[in-house]
């Protein structure tokens, strides 16, 4: 643990001297808070027409008035709720997924400045190197989450109905934003320091990566298409397997790696 927490001290202090890696992850999250207010308030303020009006969205209020949480809610502040609850998803998955560049940074960065071969000389282990390696993306990225959400409920509360904002503290959405989240980050960013370890090219590592966010997209289009209702149960379900699926990828990363390769045969 003490040699894990030195080179995690190490990976910040890189970080901090390259500040550009959160770029893109800072410009994704901010486009991620503000889609749904253009949604749920931009759009019906500047179109003088509310949202509960609308036919489309009468089952979804109809839904959320039947909650405990909302009960005795609004028409126009369940509608917003609901709103804010589909995003949530796009929410979580947005800064993660930008994030991955700091993933493959810290592997590829470090070939690339020839300081990844001193390191590997040294008696620490593979798992611990891959573990630093992977908590030195997963940490600012679940920061990143954090303060997205933190700041989308402040949003909510200024600028939304009185009410809407009760939706955030719903089972459901705690659930996908401090639970699913940072288990999905955890998955994606070990895959992409795995595939950082084998090959020169940072966006080949973001992109695999980017494969453990693509069925968690498509349960977003399902949200927002009304053909998926995620339940408590199933976030717990889809936690256990991200929980599984996080163990294996770390096997995987250690049988994969290859100390060997990296200090003598990389060009």
């Amino acid at each position: 643990m003490t040699r894990i927490t030195a080179l995690l001290s190490k990976e910040f202090a890189d970080l901090r001297h390259n500040p550009g890696v959160f770029l893109p992850a800072l410009l994704t999250a901010i486009i991620t808070i503000a889609l749904p207010f253009f949604v749920a308030v931009i759009v019906p303020a500047w179109t003088g027409e509310r949202l509960s009006d609308s036919g489309d969205l009468q089952v979804a209020m109809q839904m959320l008035q039947a909650q405990h949480l909302l009960a005795g809610l609004a028409a126009e502040a369940a509608v917003q709720a609901w709103i804010f609850q589909q995003f949530l998803p796009l929410l979580v998955l947005a800064p993660v997924a930008a994030s991955m560049s700091v993933a493959a940074y810290t592997v590829i960065g470090e070939k690339q400045a020839r300081t990844l071969e001193p390191l590997l000389a040294t008696p620490i282990t593979t798992f611990e190197l891959l573990s630093a390696k992977v908590l030195g993306a997963l940490v600012p990225a679940v920061c990143l989450t954090f303060a997205c959400f933190v700041i989308y409920g402040l949003g909510i509360l200024v600028s939304a109905q009185p009410g809407a904002a009760r939706i955030l503290v719903a089972p459901r959405s705690l659930g996908m934003v401090f639970v699913l989240g940072p288990l999905a980050a955890l998955a994606a960013l070990q895959l992409a320091v795995c595939v950082s370890s084998r090959v020169n090219d940072a966006r080949s590592a973001q992109k695999i990566g980017a494969l453990i966010i693509l069925p968690l997209a498509a349960l977003l289009v399902g949200q927002l298409t009304g053909t998926v209702t995620l339940t408590g149960w199933g976030i717990s379900w889809i936690a256990i397997a991200l929980v599984i699926l996080n163990a294996g990828l770390m096997r995987v990363g250690i049988a994969l790696f290859d100390r060997e390769s990296i200090l003598t045969r990389w060009r």
